[in-house]
């Protein structure tokens, strides 16, 4: 198959995901994070920052960066706004992943995006693997890593779509619960993949 096989890596906030596409990157496949991507074009992509100033203001950019603050502000009490910031971002963000995608010199590429499916990102991977830890294990990594409240972290957690729904749509499931091994897991996805694709 000449076509790049891309993977999906989603999972719930707190589920491991970062830790575990670390480990796919160690062995060899170029992994792309839509999260910090997001954030680089959000301050870069002309378009978007078009966007941004015709919603927010000219001035919701302080010295060329994003000025997140009042945006969050804004935005969190207007779904309209909400709604046309997620969709422009979302494709921005897709096709920026699509044009990497061809640059890596590898059979695979992984995608991982907190919001895999939520923004419809699924749609254009060939396999999703979804994340699993059980939420008491997500809230308690979460507030030690943000130094924020369990309240702070369930809102985030509203704002994404049940464990149970992820794996329903999933062709593989990554149990990084603490009790079994994570690699083990990866190795095995990454030869079921090789295997369908020889």
């Amino acid at each position: 198959m000449n076509d790049v096989i891309k993977i999906g890596l989603t999972g719930g906030i707190g589920s491991g995901k970062t830790t575990i596409s670390k480990i796919f990157e160690l062995l060899g496949i170029p992994v792309y994070n839509s999260d910090s991507n997001a954030k680089r074009l959000i301050n870069s992509d002309e378009d978007l920052i078009n966007l941004y100033k015709k919603l927010f203001g000219a001035d919701v950019y302080d010295g060329g960066e994003l000025n997140t603050k009042k945006v969050a502000e804004i935005i969190f009490t207007n779904q309209d706004i909400l709604t046309q910031v997620e969709k422009m971002v979302h494709k921005a963000v897709r096709d920026d992943f699509e044009k990497w995608a061809k640059y890596q010199k590898s059979n695979f590429v992984m995608n991982e995006a907190a919001i895999m499916f939520e923004s419809g990102g699924d749609k254009n991977m060939d396999y999703i693997i979804t994340v699993y830890a059980p939420k008491e294990l997500r809230i308690q990594r979460v507030v030690n890593r943000d130094d924020v409240t369990e309240k702070q972290v369930l809102n985030r957690m509203s704002k994404q779509w049940e464990d149970q729904l992820k794996i329903q749509n999933s062709h593989f499931v990554i149990y990084a619960d603490e009790n079994k091994m994570v690699i083990p897991q990866v190795l095995n996805i990454i030869s079921e993949i090789h295997e369908k694709h020889r």
